[in-house]
């Protein structure tokens, strides 16, 4: 199984693709795509846009995850990675393929079993997990990782209840 992971956003948007045969997850790439700065909102929804189809061209992924915009006191950000977000879902809804949304403290859950868990832990987990050197950078690619192996132990969990 393929799944891409996003990390939405309208300036910078992290992807990670991950592997996965039995028990083991294995990196495939991961990367931001950064939208032209100052721009306006249209052109870098469609550069975002643009991109994510040669990725999933690229890829063929079998799923997208896509984290959720987390709705702190900044609604302006909140409804800039919505718009980002939406530009994700689109992009693999074209393509034919399956999206999932999650949490921040979903993913956070079932990357490092602690849903409060800080973005450091996380990255330290997503590091561990696919057996890399090092953190993956930049921060919103580690990031996207993390929604991707999230969605892997979802449908992991939902395979083995289904069994019962």
């Amino acid at each position: 199984m393929i799944i891409l992971g996003i990390d939405p956003g309208t300036v910078t948007m992290g992807y990670g693709v991950i592997e996965a045969r039995e028990d083991e997850i294995t990196l495939v790439d991961c990367s931001a795509l950064t939208s032209p700065g100052r721009s306006p909102i249209g052109e870098r929804l469609s550069y975002l846009y643009h991109r994510l189809l040669e990725i999933i061209s690229r890829y063929q992924p079998d799923a997208v995850a896509i984290e959720q915009p987390f709705m702190a006191k900044n609604v302006k950000a909140a409804l800039a990675v919505g718009r980002a977000q939406a530009i994700a879902i689109l992009a693999a809804a074209n393509k034919g393929i399956p999206t999932y949304e999650y949490t921040p403290a979903k993913v956070k859950q079932m990357v490092t079993n602690y849903g409060a868990s800080s973005k450091e832990q996380v990255q330290e987990m997503v590091r561990l997990q696919l057996g890399l050197p090092q953190v993956p950078q930049p921060n919103d690619a580690a990031d996207a990782l993390a929604v991707a192996i999230c969605h892997l132990r979802e449908t992991h969990l939902d395979s083995l209840l289904a069994k019962q």
